[in-house]
Parts: C-alpha cells; sequence; structure tokens
C-alpha cells in the first residue's frame, strides 16, 4: 500500500523546499508558474527503528520499508477557491490520501511574503477557509444538479438522490459554520460516507500543518510548534514544525557530514524522520512485520484491520487461503531475544481470522492456496 499526501501552501511558503527535505530530491525551488505546472513527485521510506533492529536479528538478504508519496503542487493563492481552483490542481488535491500544508514561519527579506508579513496563524486560517470554499463550492454544484433531476425520479433511484440530497445538506451547514468536513463526516450512516467519498472533498481529509521556520528559529521551533498546536490541532489535524531549509541541506549529505553539521548547529536530531512517521500515523497506518533469512518486512494496514485483512495485504491468495496467523508483539520478540524462545516464554500465539493486528506484530500466515 503506498499512500500519496500533497504539499500545498501559499506561494513563498518553501514548499518545494520541504518537499527536497522529506524525499532528498534537487527540485528547483520557486518554479511554480502556474497551477498548470508539472508538480513534483517521490516516493520516501518511512523510518522504522524496529525494522533496523529486526533485521540485524534475522540477517536477511533485503529489508523492505513502508513507504509514502509526496506530491508537491502549485501554490493555493488567496481567494482562489472562490474563483475556481483549476482542474488539474483541484484533481491533485482531490486524489491525496491527506495534504500536507507548509505554513511559512521563516523572515527572509529577498523573499517577501504574499500578504506583507509573516503570521503562521493567518496563513493556515487562510488555507483552511479555500479548501472549505472550494468543498462547498463542490457540494452546491451537485445540490443543484439534484434539484434539476429529483422530478423525474420515481422509486428507489428517487429515494437514492434524496438520501444523498440530505448527506449533502448535512456537509453544506458544517463549511458554512466553518467546521472541516474531517469533522462531521465518520458520524454519517456508513453507506452515505462511502457515497460522499468520491466527491473527494478537501477538508474531509487527514491534515498536516507543517510550520516551516528558519535557522535563527531553530531554539524556538518547540514553542512555535507548540503555539499553534493549542490553536489548530483538532481531529485528524496535527502540527509539526520542521527547518526545511536546514533539513534540505542535511538531507543532501551522506550520514557522516550529516552528523557533523547537525552537531555545528546543534541539532540533536533531524525533524525529517518524525514528520515522514507523522504522515504515515496521521493516515490512520500501522505497520506489521514479516521476517525469515530471505526478507524482513514493513507491511501498511489501517488501525482496527483483522489478521486475514493483513493477509491480504501481502496477497489476497493468503487471504483466500487463510488458516491461521502465527503471532509475536515485536516487544515480546525483543525481550525473548529469538523466535524459539518466544515460544518457551508464552508469548508466540496461534491467531484466527478475527484477531486484530497490533502495531509492530510479527506474523507468519499459514493457508491453503
Amino acid at each position: 500500500m503506498t499512500t500519496k499526501l500533497v504539499i500545498l501552501g501559499l506561494p513563498s511558503s518553501g514548499k518545494t523546499t520541504v518537499f527536497n527535505a522529506l524525499t532528498r530530491s534537487d527540485a528547483p525551488t520557486g518554479g511554480f508558474s502556474s497551477a498548470a505546472d508539472e508538480p513534483n513527485l517521490a516516493t520516501v521510506k518511512v523510518p522504522d527503528p524496529r525494522l533496523d533492529l529486526l533485521t540485524e536479528m534475522f540477517k536477511p538478504q533485503r529489508k523492505v520499508q513502508a513507504d509514502v508519496q509526496y506530491l508537491d503542487v502549485a501554490g493555493v493563492g488567496k481567494g482562489m477557491a472562490e474563483k475556481g481552483m483549476s482542474g488539474q490542481l483541484l484533481g491533485h488535491l482531490a486524489q491525496a490520501d491527506a495534504l500536507v500544508h507548509v505554513v511559512r514561519a521563516f523572515e527572509d527579506p529577498n523573499l517577501p511574503h504574499p500578504e506583507g508579513a509573516v503570521d503562521p496563524a493567518r496563513d493556515i486560517e487562510t488555507i483552511n477557509l479555500e479548501l472549505m470554499f472550494s468543498d462547498l463550492a463542490i457540494i452546491e454544484k451537485r445540490l443543484q444538479r439534484i434539484a434539476a433531476q429529483l422530478p423525474k425520479m420515481r422509486g428507489a433511484e428517487r429515494e437514492a438522490y434524496e438520501r444523498e440530497q440530505a448527506a449533502l445538506e448535512t456537509l453544506k451547514q458544517a463549511l458554512e459554520s466553518e467546521t472541516p468536513l474531517r469533522e462531521v463526516v465518520e458520524a454519517l450512516d456508513p453507506e452515505d460516507y462511502k457515497l460522499l467519498r468520491g466527491f473527494g472533498l478537501l477538508t474531509a481529509k487527514p491534515l498536516l500543518v507543517l510550520v516551516n521556520v528558519g535557522e535563527n528559529q531553530i531554539g524556538e521551533a518547540e514553542q512555535i510548534e507548540q503555539r499553534l498546536i493549542e490553536q489548530f490541532a483538532r481531529p485528524g489535524v496535527q502540527v509539526a514544525a520542521l527547518a526545511g531549509k536546514i533539513e534540505a541541506e542535511i538531507a543532501a549529505l551522506d550520514d557522516e557530514d550529516a552528523a557533523t553539521f547537525m552537531e555545528d548547529l546543534g541539532i540533536a536530531e533531524s525533524s525529517r524522520d518524525r514528520v515522514i512517521r507523522l504522515s504515515f500515523s496521521l493516515l490512520g497506518l500501522m505497520t506489521f512485520f514479516t521476517v525469515g533469512p530471505d526478507e524482513c518486512r514493513a507491511w501498511t494496514i489501517h488501525r482496527g484491520e483483522t489478521a486475514v485483512e493483513a493477509a491480504g495485504a501481502i496477497h489476497t491468495d493468503i487471504q483466500r487461503g487463510f488458516i491461521r496467523a502465527e503471532v509475536v508483539g515485536y516487544d515480546d520478540l525483543i525481550a525473548a531475544g529469538s523466535m524459539a524462545e518466544t515460544k518457551k516464554h508464552g508469548t508466540f500465539r496461534r491467531e484466527g481470522k478475527t484477531y486484530v493486528v497490533q502495531d509492530g506484530d510479527i506474523i507468519n500466515f499459514l493457508f491453503n492456496i
């Protein structure tokens, strides 16, 4: 499972610099001249120290990490949604599994802010409103079409249209009260929720607000982050700070040079890995592992999925022929020191189809072909 996060923000927020930092790319910055410009795309591995330790333990021929994909699109300007976003830009945003809003906190006299002054809180609110306006336009357009078609409808078809109309009206009311849809859609009837997912509504998507701080703000990055968390963290929203320019420079170095550079700057740990892990968890994803002499691998599933669903993440044949799952928790394996020792400690378990997989489980699936 590869998930896609789309990076957006106001012009001059440092979006592409952040993209380069997260993906170790070298995309030219300031290169977007219009919303129609081709976006930057890259896939990155999700850092997981657990997989590193399992690889040391089992010494497989290869290690396979989970991954996420980042897409860096053209800047979203103030008032763009009311005028109508370009179809290409809206298409990229609608197809995202989650959104990453890069908001500027750094000062740079050579790069004027579009609003004349740097104010992260104002910019977060601006983008939030742009996304709401975009969703409202989509919903109103659909409601107009339903209203035009309803008089012609009869029976079950009419009931389906009326149900959709009622669900859309609920969403419209939320947006008009400036409530993002991620806070209301999950309260809908599952059938209505499934129907509305097809619209690609932007404020229904999980959101990571990434505060782009300058080099001179590294010492106060945690305080800036905490201040904005208190103001903007809501269900489905996370806030983190990242020194985009510095992290992009670190990402371009080899490990030894990066460590020296970070030491010179007084940085104990790169924020890049933390942000990638946040991106992963924001989507409600988690990891289970398969291990052996050939491969140690991290598999991605949604929290709450069962053993038989996890089997399907590997191959549909394993899911269809599922017999049972042999499961050991990561902490239990590390404490025991080997798979054989987990059996002696009683932490090796056999589970059926309905077992809810836990983050970090090491699983071997038994199945019929």
